[in-house]
């Protein structure tokens, strides 16, 4: 832990959500000569090194894009170890986690999961359910554009059966249809390996968040890289659409 870096961070300014596109396990596997689960396995360290750190500071939310409704078209073998990977870590990761006092959340298209997996998924669930630290969000068979669909399904439901008139449909009404209705959206979005894009990722929650790309490989991403990634969002001007000297003169006098 470089104490250096966490002297520049400003405890009372930081993200209060921060998600992240844990992107090029198998890139680093490849470039070590290993097959792509190989980097898989790795990257769970990083998710414990990550977790760890965003408590440490007191992030109060942290969603981890872990497997997308697309990467079920990788190749069988791979999904196959990834599914048997996500059991196994989850299984070993809950003693943690309520140690931690971090809970446990998902969302996703859990149907497509296999059955052992959603076991274990509901599990951790409940173990966790009573803490209180640190909320962290797993996305899990999961794609914005999934999520949106269903959105407009729930909120064409509601129309239907008379509980909700179109009239009444605002952007808080759509906001609690969300896979994500009972969290904050994201401050910061990180996104490993150099690539610069948002991949079907939290599209309508990002609206507003910081994006921050660094070409480190998610197996090579440690605290230090989230304490980087957390000074540059704090040395940014959020204005939300207004002007910067419109930010500056509401800014608290200190």
């Amino acid at each position: 832990m470089d104490q250096g870096l966490i002297s520049q961070i400003n405890l009372q300014r930081l993200p209060r959500h921060i998600a992240i596109i844990m992107d090029g396990n198998g890139r680093w596997a490849e470039e070590k000569g290993k097959d792509r689960l190989y980097g898989h396995y790795h990257g769970v360290e990083s998710v414990r090194n990550i977790v760890e750190g965003a408590a440490e500071l007191g992030i109060q939310f942290l969603t981890l894009y872990a497997f997308s409704t697309e990467n079920w078209d990788r190749p069988p073998l791979e999904v196959e170890g990834l599914m048997h990977l996500l059991v196994e870590t989850i299984r070993k990761e809950v003693p943690t986690l309520n140690k931690n006092n971090i809970r446990l959340h998902v969302i996703g298209d859990l149907e497509l999961l296999p059955a052992q997996a959603r076991q274990e998924m509901q599990e951790a669930l409940d173990l966790t359910a009573a803490n209180n630290g640190l909320q962290l969000i797993m996305a899990l068979s999961y794609s914005s554009r999934w999520e949106l669909v269903q959105a407009a399904k729930s909120i064409a439901a509601a129309v239907q059966t008379g509980k909700l008139s179109t009239s009444e449909i605002t952007q808080e009404t759509f906001r609690e249809h969300l896979a994500t209705r009972a969290f904050p959206d994201p401050e910061l979005m990180i996104r490993t390996s150099g690539e610069y894009r948002i991949s079907n990722f939290l599209l309508y929650q990002l609206a507003y968040a910081e994006l921050y790309f660094t070409p480190t490989r998610w197996p090579d991403f440690r605290k230090n890289n989230l304490y980087e990634a957390i000074i540059d969002f704090q040395n940014r001007e959020r204005r939300f659409g207004k002007t910067g000297q419109q930010i500056q003169q509401e800014a608290p006098i200190v």
